[in-house]
């Protein structure tokens, strides 16, 4: 017996935007379902429970998430495996130290991110075809540093491997993070984020400590083995993942691909005041948790309880706060998470407050972190999501890589500026100093949205039309 066709909903092409081949949401009777699709018992996906549901089920929002495995990989392999391997087979500190300068690719990817705005690979299409090509040379990257595992005589030539693989990993970020943005609905993107940020750091776990566990049960050449071959599994992913309905144009010229896209920032409203919100939404969260460590130190808990203790809370509260923080935004609207996480991500310096007049005491240690990475959590979620929205699609590469690099300047800066702060004022005071670090942000956020709305009055522009 046949069944009578649905009508399929369609979604608004931007000007200058061609719309690529579409599946049918529903599945027919006797049909597997396409992918992405939807049962048809699902609840109306106009709904919060429905648009829940629909974000849980999709596979936009899996491939995203999965795909994040893929660049953790390579940072837990140069930040935490590479210098303990290289100490622990005689280099010397200082040469050790040298070599952690081959992170910065991570903190530049912006300077040739526009690149992937201007070209397409032939294959995957312009997000997933870097992607895959970003892979490929990470296992390649993978099994040649297996080749110099048993040369502890060699750290340059491991660092050099090291920077290659930094560079590598910085694109594929920048292609990763732009198809996400591409791909991802509006109602998908918090859970993406939530998930996407438990499967970055469960893959730094992999590659750094579990790695450097595993080199001392067999050898650094079969680790790096092993991690290179995770890349396959990945490069899997990235080819069955699907292409976003809308396939934005590529940049015209190079120079439209630089320039592009700063100018779209530019001209947008409120510019300025939301790139400063960009840099401003979690100063409060760097600078407290920029010489967290010392601060223990300063009021007399023990090594295991800076390490151990610190490192197990701080990872769960900060992964179950972004996934519930992007959960939840979902369900309240991105307005509202912002500025209720906003709230909460500054109180909870109030934390280390009641630390500093307490006795050494552990519960009170897990108390205070715990709601402190807790709620962190929460306001990266949603703060994710808002860069998603504040990207315009034609050149996400560029935009996203440019809003990221604005949002680690806190954290790159908070060090220096807390330690003068910390020897003029005092704990006690820099602690109180931090929550009001909030207020800038807040004020800031109230230009785009205002208290009480339900979502932000300020997105990316629709991308201009090409001319012919």
């Amino acid at each position: 017996m046949s069944v009578p066709r649905p009508p399929i909903a369609t979604e608004p092409v931007e000007p200058g935007l061609a719309a690529a081949p579409r599946a049918p949401e529903l599945a027919l009777e006797g049909e597997p379902p396409p992918r992405g699709a939807l049962p048809e018992s699902l609840p109306p996906p106009s709904t919060a429970a429905g648009k829940l549901v629909r974000a849980l089920t999709s596979w936009r929002t899996a491939s995203v998430s999965l795909l994040s495995f893929s660049s953790g990989l390579p940072l837990g392999l140069v930040y935490i495996a590479i210098p303990d391997w290289l100490f622990k087979s005689g280099v010397d500190i200082k040469t050790v130290g040298l070599i952690t300068l081959v992170q910065f690719p991570w903190m530049l990817k912006v300077v040739w991110s526009p690149l992937l705005d201007r070209y397409t690979p032939p294959w995957l299409g312009r997000r997933r075809g870097w992607a895959a090509v970003a892979q490929v040379a990470l296992m390649i990257l993978g099994f040649a540093l297996a080749g110099v595992g048993d040369r502890p005589d060699a750290p340059w030539i491991i660092g050099a491997l090291a920077m290659a693989i930094a560079f590598a990993s910085a694109t594929q970020d920048i292609a990763i993070d732009a198809y996400a943005v591409d791909v991802l609905r509006a109602d998908e993107q918090g859970i993406a984020v939530g998930a996407k940020t438990a499967i970055y750091r469960g893959a730094m776990y992999v590659s750094g400590g579990l790695a450097i566990t595993a080199a001392g049960a067999w050898s650094w050449p079969v680790v790096n083995v092993g991690l290179a071959l995770l890349f396959v599994p990945m490069l899997v992913i990235t080819v069955l993942a699907p292409e976003p309905r809308v396939v934005p144009p590529p940049a015209r010229s190079l120079q439209e691909a630089v320039w592009a896209p700063l100018a779209e920032i530019v001209r947008r409203p409120r510019a300025l005041e939301i790139l400063a919100f960009v840099v401003c939404y979690k100063l409060a969260d760097n600078l407290a948790g920029a010489l967290l460590r010392p601060f223990l130190a300063h009021l007399g808990y023990s090594d295991f309880d800076r390490g151990v203790t610190l490192a197990t809370v701080a990872l769960a509260a900060t992964l179950i706060g972004t996934f519930l923080g992007a959960a939840l935004t979902t369900v309240i609207g991105l307005g509202h998470a912002l500025w209720i996480f906003g709230f909460l991500q500054a109180l909870s310096n109030i934390g280390y407050l009641v630390l500093a007049d307490s006795p050494p005491d552990r519960g009170l240690l897990v108390g205070a972190m715990g709601f402190e990475n807790l709620t962190q959590g929460m306001g990266t979620g949603a703060f994710s999501v808002l860069l998603f929205r504040l990207t315009q699609k034609r050149f996400s590469a560029t935009q996203y890589a440019l809003f990221t690099c604005l949002f680690s300047l806190p954290r790159l800066a908070s060090g220096p500026i807390s330690g003068i702060l910390v020897d003029r004022m005092g704990w006690t005071n820099f602690l109180w100093m931090t929550i009001a670090a909030c207020i800038p942000g807040l004020l800031l956020l109230q230009r785009f949205v205002p208290l009480g709305a339900r979502e932000p009055t300020l997105e990316a522009r629709p991308a201009e039309t090409p001319a012919s």
